[in-house]
Formats: C-alpha cells, structure tokens, sequence
C-alpha cells in the first residue's frame, strides 16, 4: 500500500517535470493533486502504524467523556445510517480522563463503523460509559495496574466473532472484509491508543449475538479544561521581521520551513544537528524562535537542545516538530509554556499559523 502511495507521488513529481520542461504548465495541477491525495493517504496509513505500536504524538488533555460523546453522536448517527438504531447512555457523575480527544473520537467513530458493518441487515449500536474501580482479579483480567477508571463501550447485536477471530481481533493486517475493504489496521489502532492513554481494550463477543467492545482509561483528578483548541489561521497576522532557528537533520524540510518562514518575512538561521544548534544558541546571535526536530543528530535531541537553550535564553520560544511520540518531548502529558508540537508529515499553513501565534504571543 505504501509503495503504491510513493509511486503516485514520485510518478506525478516526473510527469511535473517533463510538462514543466515542455512549457505546458497549464497541465500541473492535475498532477499537483495526484501527489497531495497520495501524500495524505500515505500519512493516514503511517499513522495508523504508529498508534498500533504506541509511537504516534498524542496531546492529551482532561476530558469529558460523556460531552465527547454527546457531541459526536450526530455525527454516528449519519455514519451507521438509518437502518441502525443507535444508543447513548452516558453514567452519572462521569469521572474525567486525561487523553486525547481527537484520537478518542477517531476511535469511537471506528468502533461504530465496525459495529455497523457486522449488522448488514440492521440492527441497534449501544455506547456506554460507566465509572470502573478495578479490584485484583479485575485488573488481572483487563491486564491493567488495580485502581479507578472510566469505561467507554460500544456494542452492537451482530454477527458476533468465533473464538478464533476474537484471539486476532486486535492483530494488525487481520480483517475478515473481503479483499480491498479493510487495512485490518482499526483495532490494533484503537488498541495502540488505549494502551498509549495508559488504559486498555477488550472485546467481548459470541457468535449470533453481537459484539461489544470497551475502552478502559485511567481516572483524571483534575477539571476539564474548556479552553477551545487552536484554530488554524486563515490570514496570518503580522509578526514583525524575526530571526528564527530551524533544525532539522532532513534538508527538504529545512528548506521548505526556511522558505515558507522567508515568505512571512523572518530571517532564517539553519543548523543540521544538535550541537550546531547549541553553538548557534550560544552566540550573541539574536534569536526569537526555535523551530527543531526532536529525533536529530550529533548525540543531543530536540528536547535537549531547547532546555540547553534555555537555561541563557529563558523566554526562548520553540515549536518541536516530529513524526512521533518522543518520552523526552511532553513532561507530564503536557507542553512548557511558550512551546508547541507539529507533528510531521505537517501541513505548512498549520506551521505558519503555529509560528505566528507564537510570536505574537505574550506568554
């Protein structure tokens, strides 16, 4: 699939050059959107692979999951269609989970989809949420550490799964849709979450009477945050000519973060490793803005290089960009103040709208 993915876009990049090399670029944009559709189909898939494995960047936050749920199940509701009935009892009193919500979300609309796809002749969707104190044996049978969480399941009155298919459920590349159907990806995806978030998945099942399956996520002792989350911006705002540091080991991306910061108007130092960076950092250089990898070269990474930095430059702000979780990024689940995280493969207007908030931030 992924081959696949890497031959439309170096394909379209080719057939880009000879069009441009004939003089005919009215025909680009065919080919333009050939390699982004590819681009974004292929991240979607390392994506899935890196939940699966438990490396992809989570942001979590305390959440309410009975809101979570609330809000989304419009949104189930024309996804399973309207020969399925659908369900919500939300528990009283709902304990608050520290976890992603967009990814929550991602996988509670997959749950239901494969709810839905197991009832092709119709049927009801159930989704649950309880408070859960796990006792020994409970915790023994879940495979989690003994203490409270919440519980979120989705059942469905389904074909239902055989032994067999249940011992494999959650093995990634195992689907029982027909060929083209499925990556066999959703459920180690869910389960890469689950366990990521601290938690945990099981599904419980017979044959002829439907399936349920259920997410087990540590209790939070803290308040929902209602702060909104970060909108894209559409016209960037004016930041002033700043000078910003890009590292990154990746010469294609120092170049288009380079560029894209130029086209804002900002002066651009560039550095290729750690200690580079820290010389850079070191000097009497005036620098507004870190902008570096996390994974990089020359033994100091990008968590390492910004502390450095830091300790002489202590209102230095810093946007970490990565193509997955790194333990020494995020301390406690959460960010420093005046830094931000851009996972890769990243849209630029999402970077330039990062960069820009930063600058004309006053934290």
């Amino acid at each position: 699939d992924f081959n696949n993915m890497l031959a439309g876009i170096a394909g379209s990049l080719e057939m880009m050059q000879v069009r441009i090399a004939q003089g005919r670029i009215g025909e680009l944009e065919k080919y333009v959107t050939a390699a982004q559709g590819a681009s974004r189909r292929a991240a979607a898939l390392t994506h899935r692979l890196l939940a699966f494995s438990r490396r992809q960047t989570l942001d979590p936050k305390p959440t309410d999951i009975n809101r979570l749920v609330a809000e989304m199940e419009e949104l189930i509701r024309r996804t399973v269609g309207p020969a399925i009935q659908l369900e919500v009892v939300g528990a009283a009193g709902l304990w608050t989970a520290l976890v992603d919500p967009n990814q929550l979300e991602n996988a509670l609309l997959n749950l239901c989809i494969n709810a839905r796809d197991a009832m092709p002749e119709g049927g009801r969707i159930t989704i649950e949420t309880a408070n859960k104190w796990l006792d020994p044996r409970a915790s023994r049978e879940r495979d989690l550490p003994e203490g409270q969480y919440l519980s979120l399941c989705v059942s469905d009155t389904g074909t239902g799964m055989s032994a067999e298919t249940m011992k494999r459920a959650f093995d990634p590349f195992f689907t029982t849709k027909p060929l083209g159907e499925g990556t066999g990806l959703g459920l180690s995806m869910i389960y890469g979450f689950a366990r990521q978030s601290g938690g945990q998945v099981r599904a419980y099942s017979e044959v002829g009477m439907g399936t349920t399956m259920c997410l087990y996520l540590p209790r939070h002792y803290g308040n929902v945050d209602a702060a909104e989350p970060l909108e894209v911006a559409c016209v960037i705002p004016e930041t002033g000519k700043r000078t910003v540091l890009v590292v990154d080991d990746e010469p294609t991306i120092r170049m288009l973060v380079c560029e894209l910061l130029e086209e804002m108007g900002h002066v651009t130092l560039e550095a290729d490793d750690g200690p580079t960076a820290v010389t850079l950092l070191d000097s009497n250089a005036a620098i507004d803005l870190l902008i570096t990898d996390v994974g990089l070269p020359g033994g100091l990474n990008g968590r390492q290089v910004a502390d450095a930095a830091r300790v002489t430059r202590p209102d230095l702000k810093v946007i970490f960009i990565t193509g997955f979780a790194e333990n020494a990024v995020v301390a406690n689940g959460q960010l420093e103040p005046c830094m931000r995280l851009v996972t890769k493969p990243f849209a630029l207007d999402v970077l330039s709208a990062q960069i820009a908030d930063l600058l004309t931030s006053d934290e």
